[in-house]
């Protein structure tokens, strides 16, 4: 099987009075392997609620909700997906099961 990557990125909203004082900062990428569990983490400048989601894009495929407002799964989306926060501190958890679930997850700024 050969190596591939999988782009995570995360979509913060925030209020109209918020807006451009708000920056996010992300650890650029993860290697997952089976049995292991991996936490991508994200931090914004300031508070912005629970309105952070998570998305998975797969190569030439259309980025797909797995998140939405910090921990709240999409339908359909495996339970080896999870969120968190803590005060600014944002965290996707993944645990994978099978070499189905190996690859390189990144995320986008």
């Amino acid at each position: 099987m050969g190596d591939f990557q999988m782009l995570l990125y995360v979509s913060v909203s925030v209020s109209s009075e918020s807006r451009g004082q708000v920056s996010v900062t992300q650890q650029p990428a993860a290697a997952v392997v089976p049995g292991q569990t991996v936490s991508l983490r994200c931090k914004a400048s300031s508070h912005v609620s629970n309105d952070v989601d998570w998305y998975l894009q797969k190569p030439g495929e259309a980025p797909k909700l797995l998140i939405y407002w910090t921990s709240n799964r999409q339908p359909g989306v495996s339970d080896r997906f999870s969120g968190s926060q803590s005060g600014t501190d944002f965290t996707l958890t993944i645990t994978t099961r099978s070499h189905s679930d190996t690859t390189s997850y990144k995320n986008l700024p």
